[in-house]
């Protein structure tokens, strides 16, 4: 039988450990994301996989804010974070600085994350949209390609701290065996 691990046993970096660690070479943007607990749960998983940083645009709420630390748990203060009023102005610095963007969203020609395989070399960047409305059309348009998560149910939706939690560990585990 195994026994649980106690928090103390468990090997952790120290907040000033985890600025001077690699990160994978992704940003996660968060695309008016209205629910608070959704941006604590982006911060924690992007924390737990040593996301490069977080963009949190339009009317996603931002660090310091209890309802984010709720869920987050202390990483809206480990993980580098900004904020961008306009997406689509984000996604075009990102472009600007060497980023591959793609769109979480179900779209025409959009590429499923079974089949996506990043290039050695290069730095991405994802965004994820509004719980109701997804991620908006003009930053789709704005974006490199979509990538798609498959899905087999009748919803064809996940909450997007869901989503942003297989996209960024699918692509933890790509950039961790390159």
């Amino acid at each position: 039988m195994n026994r649980k691990l106690k928090t103390e046993e468990i090997v952790r970096l120290s907040p000033e450990e985890f600025a001077a660690a690699d990160k994978i070479p992704l940003v996660v943007v968060l695309d008016d994301v209205r629910s608070l607990h959704n941006v604590g749960s982006v911060f924690r998983t992007a924390d737990a996989y040593r996301v490069e940083r977080i963009v949190l645009c339009g009317i996603t709420a931002t660090p310091p804010n209890a309802e984010i630390h709720k869920t987050a748990l202390g990483a809206e203060f480990t993980v580098e974070w900004q904020y961008a009023a306009d997406a689509v102005a984000a996604v075009s610095a990102l472009k600007a600085a060497g980023y591959v963007v793609l769109a979480v969203e179900q779209a025409e020609g959009s590429v499923s994350m079974d089949d996506f395989v990043p290039e050695r070399g290069r730095k991405y960047a994802v965004v994820l949209g509004n719980e109701v409305k997804g991620v908006h059309q003009a930053v789709v348009d704005a974006s490199d390609a979509c990538l798609e998560l498959p899905q087999f149910g009748t919803k064809h939706s996940l909450n997007v701290s869901v989503a942003a939690g297989i996209v960024i560990w699918e692509m933890a585990k790509m950039f961790r065996t390159r």
